[in-house]
């Protein structure tokens, strides 16, 4: 049930588009990455989410968000093997300029 919230959260954070990047949308294109990120499911669909999301951070503003939102989320979901996280970009073949760990200093992400 208490996917089932989230799933709806993040779908009305998505609807209310912006033209900047916000957690919502970075949430998710993550979201299928739960699964792997926990170690109880395959890859699956995550790198679409992963490329998707590195398509959408175009800005240095954008790119410092996604960020802000990743190693919040990093530290608020539990279960999370943050060497699969801070992997994640690399195992999708994808470059995001900043580390996925909730130990991340987004303030120097370019």
């Amino acid at each position: 049930m208490a996917g089932k919230i989230a799933c709806f959260v993040v779908l009305c954070m998505v609807i209310a588009h912006t033209e900047a990047l916000n957690c919502g949308q970075v949430t998710s294109f993550i979201i299928p990455c739960l699964g792997y990120l926990r170690g109880t499911s395959a890859l699956g669909g995550c790198c679409g989410g992963v490329r998707n999301l590195a398509s959408a951070a175009k800005s240095t503003p954008d790119r410092k968000t996604a960020c802000t939102c990743l190693k919040s989320a990093a530290g608020a979901i539990s279960g999370i093997n943050y060497s699969k996280a801070a992997g994640l970009p690399s195992t999708c073949g994808v470059n995001i300029p900043y580390k996925i760990s909730p130990s991340t200093d987004c303030s120097k992400v370019t």
